[in-house]
């Protein structure tokens, strides 16, 4: 049995591969290696491995991908709580990005990128991450994800530059005025790029504005220029992961065409990718 793993901060979502070539999916709460307790990320592993010991007793390979950095002692402890529930041959946690890039380059070399609410992107050789450029996070960098066009959107409504139709229908649509978002990106315990990428279906529902569409444009042009094209783009095509991208394949690919840069694949959830990866993984 092949357990399979893609966390990121809202959300897990995991693949059981059965020996008899069946899978099952089960989604849990979210783990980020970098923001969240060990005790928290242990409650959902804990609930995990019983549900799991529901369903298949045979010997486990456990191959997690989270977001944050993963630490030794976290791997060992996620190895005991899941040997509490099920014999665990073998167990493996991995960055998101290193899953992004297997769940699109499989066992070959290229180019892998993030686009949701974050962005982040690296070159792979088929078998590890080769360079990367730091996605820097919503405030530093972050550039083509919904995080990035909601922070641009908004700064440009604080200042009022945004168009007179397109800042009422906002005004009337969200809670919006200054201490309110100031409040709800600099003060609230919850997460601020989260908050600024809920604006994203909003300023998408405008894009044919020209305003708007400069905006959108301009975003994904700032990630592939200071980010995708850092890498051997003449050589490898990028594959893209992520909600954020999946969603917007068509203005993404169009962009990236005009700069150059060749797309091999969108994929919404890069677990679907990662179960193929390791299906052709030797046992």
């Amino acid at each position: 049995m092949k357990i399979i793993a893609d966390c990121g901060a809202t959300k897990s979502e995991w693949r059981i591969l059965h020996l008899d070539g069946t899978a099952d999916r089960l989604v849990t709460g979210g783990m980020n290696a970098s923001t969240m307790s060990a005790d928290a990320i242990a409650a959902i592993i804990a609930e995990t491995g019983k549900r799991i010991s529901a369903t298949d007793s045979s010997a486990a390979e456990i191959y997690l991908y989270m977001a944050g950095i993963p630490s030794d002692e976290l791997s060992g402890r996620v190895k005991d709580l899941f040997s509490v529930h099920i014999p665990v041959s073998k167990i493996e946690i991995n960055t998101d990005l290193t899953g992004a890039a297997r769940a699109v380059c499989g066992h070959g070399p290229g180019i892998a990128a993030i686009l949701g609410t974050g962005s982040n992107s690296c070159q792979y050789d088929g078998e590890k991450i080769v360079k990367r450029v730091y996605s820097s996070g919503f405030i530093l960098g972050d550039e083509g994800s919904a995080a990035t066009l909601g922070k641009l959107f908004i700064a440009d409504f604080l200042k009022g530059l945004v168009p007179e139709a397109i800042s009422s229908e906002f005004s009337s649509r969200y809670p919006s005025d200054y201490g309110t978002i100031i409040s709800n990106i600099y003060r609230s315990e919850d997460s601020p790029s989260g908050y600024l990428g809920g604006f994203a279906p909003f300023i998408l529902e405008h894009y044919d504005h020209p305003y708007i569409k400069k905006l959108v444009d301009g975003n994904f042009r700032a990630f592939i220029r200071r980010s995708l094209k850092q890498y051997d783009t003449d050589t490898y095509e990028v594959g893209v992961v992520g909600g954020f991208g999946h969603a917007l394949q068509d203005i993404f690919g169009h962009i990236a065409s005009e700069e150059g840069i060749r797309i091999s694949c969108f994929m919404k959830d890069p677990v679907d990718g990662l179960v193929e990866y390791h299906r052709l993984s030797h046992p």
